[in-house]
């Protein structure tokens, strides 16, 4: 019976050796914590790295955006001034007196120079009072010179 009593004991001790070997973890658990572990640690690296190009994809964007806005203003800009010269040149071609083909109108940012020759200076004057007639003409530089026709 004694034998008996030390079997039984035996058992018992080997089945709580055995449930306690269960609640360590298997070296299999071990490496699958240490994959998850990886994994996340992964994630967390792509997600900064992920933010860090997407606010540097903003800021290129915004410069690009900024430098297009500015390269339309610089093209508006010409446009008005190619078109205050052709109105400018249109006025002196309907303009009796006024001999348009010795008269050259350059416009830059609004300013228009008038340079070439005229017949009196009160043609001058009147090329000059015409071209500053014309809208967004901001300033009026008038070198015309007065010379008698031959």
């Amino acid at each position: 019976m004694h034998t008996r009593h030390h079997c039984k004991l035996l058992g018992i001790s080997l089945l709580v050796a055995g449930l306690a070997a269960c609640d360590k973890p298997s070296p299999a658990e071990d490496a699958g914590k240490k994959i998850d572990q990886t994994m996340q640690s992964a994630a967390k690296s792509i997600d900064q790295t992920a933010g860090s190009a997407g606010r540097k994809i903003g800021e290129i964007a915004d410069q690009v955006t900024a430098k297009s806005s500015a390269m339309a203003d610089k093209s508006s800009v010409a446009l008005d001034d190619a078109e205050i010269t052709a109105k400018i040149k249109a006025a002196f071609l309907a303009e009796p007196g006024l001999r348009s083909l010795q008269i050259s109108v350059d416009t830059v940012n609004g300013v228009v120079t008038l340079s070439g020759s005229v017949d009196s200076p009160a043609l001058a004057q009147r090329a000059a009072g015409l071209a500053g007639a014309v809208a967004s003409v901001d300033k009026v530089e008038n070198h015309l010179v007065a010379q008698a026709r031959k």
